[in-house]
């Protein structure tokens, strides 16, 4: 059976090479007789391959000296309550801004650890937009603020990173990352999961500044302490490890394909002709503004939503699958990570017209 174009959310599509690779090493990893899931994880041949995944990670995304790399068990969503024990640090409260689903998780974890002090939202367009800088309310007195640069649901993504002064910028990148270049040095912490731009899902990685770890609140278990993840190297317990082996075959090919600025290029090419479709149609909509538009998930609907369902069940016959948008919105969604070739794009756009004419 011929592969389909995926445009889920997460897990999403990994690229065909890296499972290739996958493929030719799953019985015998380079010589050793035995598959990286059968592997010690503090033996020789597994350690090279953590290092090397972290050293290429480190490429990729131009990664400061002065910042840990960790790669996590909990997904993104354990993030939400490491981030206040590691990062409140003596004080009471922090920012958070509100641009969505995964914004509001973050925000209702968090308080049960401080005061949570909404410093923006969206929430009176309906997530349609990214709150305009000026009008956001900080505390200056914040231990960090926390904003997810993409809201995989809503699909809205900010196109620049927000100054906050001295105040530490915490970043949930879980469906955004690797897909440009970005300035880490600008964060205190990124963090994100796998599922989306890295690999399988099951792992998190954290990008954290030195001077952040070790100030945990009272009574935080040792599992959910930063500092011991660090001085552990990401195996104070058995790691991920086959997810954390793919994602390091997902950075090679990253590098191998010109990195992160090639990678933005594809990307934005891919953006925008599916959103120029969409625009210049009067069949589909997408709701949201047009500079705060995400680059990774494109949400749309149909003029006719009774047509909703003949649409996904002609497009899966045409191999593009899981293009229902979520149970919370509806509608459709078109997520189109880094392993959605543009080929992938092109047919979807090309059915969208087909359906259109059929239909409208």
């Amino acid at each position: 059976m011929a592969r389909v174009y995926n445009f889920s959310a997460g897990p999403a599509m990994i690229p065909e090479v890296v499972l290739q690779r996958a493929k030719e090493e799953m019985l015998d990893w380079q010589g050793s007789g035995m598959s990286v899931m059968e592997m010690s994880h503090r033996g020789k041949e597994y350690v090279s391959i953590a290092q090397q995944a972290e050293a290429d990670l480190r490429e990729l995304l131009a990664i400061p000296s002065n910042y840990k790399v960790l790669f996590l068990q909990g997904g993104a969503s354990l993030q939400f309550s490491m981030i206040p024990m590691n990062l409140l640090r003596g004080k009471t409260s922090a920012d958070y801004i509100n641009t969505g689903e995964w914004s509001k998780k973050a925000i209702k974890e968090a308080q049960k650890f401080c005061e949570v002090n909404v410093a923006a939202s969206s929430k009176d367009t309906n997530f349609s937009t990214i709150p305009a800088r000026n009008t956001w309310k900080l505390n200056p007195d914040a231990a960090y603020v926390h904003y997810t640069p993409n809201e995989t649901i809503g699909g809205v993504e900010f196109q620049d990173i927000p100054e906050v002064g001295n105040v530490p910028l915490i970043a949930d990148m879980s469906s955004n990352i690797l897909s440009r270049p970005i300035d880490v040095s600008k964060f205190g912490l990124i963090y994100a999961g796998a599922q989306k731009n890295i690999g399988p899902a099951g792992m998190s990685i954290v990008i954290i500044r030195e001077d952040l770890i070790g100030q945990t609140i009272s009574n935080t278990p040792s599992m959910l302490d930063y500092k011991i993840h660090v001085d552990a190297e990401s195996m104070y317990n058995t790691p991920p490890t086959y997810t954390w082996y793919l994602a390091g075959l997902v950075f090679k090919w990253l590098k191998e394909n010109g990195g992160l600025s090639a990678m933005a290029a594809i990307n934005q090419r891919k953006a925008e002709a599916l959103y120029a479709a969409i625009d210049q149609s009067s069949f589909y909509n997408n709701p949201v503004e047009k500079c705060s538009r995400s680059w990774m998930n494109i949400p749309f609907t149909l003029a006719n939503a009774e047509l909703d369902k003949t649409f996904l069940a002609e497009a899966k016959k045409e191999g593009l699958t899981t293009l229902a948008g979520h149970r919370s919105v509806g509608g459709m969604r078109a997520s189109i990570y880094n392993a959605m070739p543009e080929e992938g794009v092109q047919k979807l756009i090309s059915f969208m017209a087909d359906f259109e004419k059929r239909n409208a």
